[in-house]
């Protein structure tokens, strides 16, 4: 077994306490490769943030369990080389089985989610505990779930989603012993969030979501007071990066995301922690797509991939100084 400790991690304990405190959100930025990791480690570095390393059961079948760990490992030394001692926290995305969570707590996870909002009531529970009680023997903290968001990412699948229920809040929380809470309140995974039908259109054509349930989380806030709530699905879907991507050859139709001004709302309230996986998929994309059509010729990876990286990087660098809050709290 390895211990997060060991490897220089941070788990989201005090992480959550000071963004509550402070009314910011920490970024949780989705990696499986090299370059996704140097462009959220500079970011982070860059803009002095914390910031939550978020694997998935996708990623980690994608790149290597081992890999993945001494990536993290390297990310902590890495903030250290660049000059500022951010804390970093290994997080596992959407966890579906007490078997994956401690697997990866025994490889070195500072922070695990297992998500059994697809199960009843009583089972998520029941699920959610067991995998709290081995976490915390371990130092480790836990992210539970209720309601579920719709979309696609990875292995995450839903075509409806379902409110968060506020009256079940207190319950869930008590009973399992969770350090955070995520919950549906109209975000949802992937980079097409809403059908056309859902949306509105402004005077330009472009598509506008429908607003986020912020009544919702309010009732939340007041019947767990200070408890860390955690939003998924929450990428903005950048729409000067889908235009690049669609101009290049891509075919990204009607593609929306969740506006940057409701998300700064939820940062400043008991939303400590807020995932963002599609905005970083596009961003690459449209830097890579670029590349190899307007530069026909090349072919060196580094050429391409390092124009994603950066272009990533400056995409990070804006979420967390524009939307989170969470710049300047190193």
């Amino acid at each position: 077994m390895v211990s997060y400790k060991d490897l220089g991690l941070s788990n989201t304990k005090e992480m959550f306490a000071k963004a509550i405190e402070g009314k910011y959100a920490i970024p949780a930025f989705n990696f499986n490769n090299l370059e996704q990791l140097q462009a959220i480690v500079s970011a982070a570095v860059e803009t002095k943030s914390p910031v939550i390393l978020q694997v998935s059961s996708g990623a980690r079948k994608y790149a290597n369990s081992t890999l993945l760990r001494f990536m993290a490992q390297g990310a902590v030394e890495y903030a250290k080389e660049l000059g500022c001692e951010v804390p970093i926290a290994l997080h596992l995305d959407h966890g579906d089985s007490f078997e994956l969570c401690k697997s990866c707590i025994d490889s070195g996870f500072s922070s695990v989610m297992i998500d059994g909002s697809h199960y009843s009531f009583e089972e998520n529970i029941e699920l959610t505990k067991k995998v709290v009680e081995y976490a915390h023997a371990h130092g480790v903290t836990v992210e539970g779930e209720l309601g579920v968001l719709a979309g696609v990412e990875d292995d995450v699948v839903a075509e409806h989603h379902t409110y968060t229920q506020p009256e079940e809040v207190e319950e869930f929380v008590k009973r399992t012993g969770v350090d955070s809470l995520a919950i549906s309140i109209g975000t949802s995974h992937g980079a097409n969030k809403f059908t056309p039908a859902q949306c509105t259109r402004n005077e330009d054509g472009i598509l506008i979501p429908p607003p986020l349930r912020f009544d919702i989380l309010e009732e939340i806030e007041k019947r767990i007071p200070g408890f860390p709530i955690v939003l998924h699905g929450a990428s903005s879907v950048p729409q000067d990066q889908v235009a690049i991507i669609n101009k290049y050859g891509g075919a990204m139709k009607d593609a929306v995301g969740i506006p940057e001004e409701q998300l700064r709302k939820a940062a400043s309230s008991a939303v400590c922690k807020i995932n963002i996986d599609s905005d970083g998929r596009i961003a690459m994309t449209a830097a890579v797509r670029e590349v190899l059509a307007t530069k026909p010729e090349e072919f060196d990876p580094r050429k391409y991939l390092g124009v994603a990286r950066d272009n990533l990087k400056n995409l990070y660098k804006a979420k967390i100084q524009n939307v989170l809050g969470s710049a300047d709290r190193v």
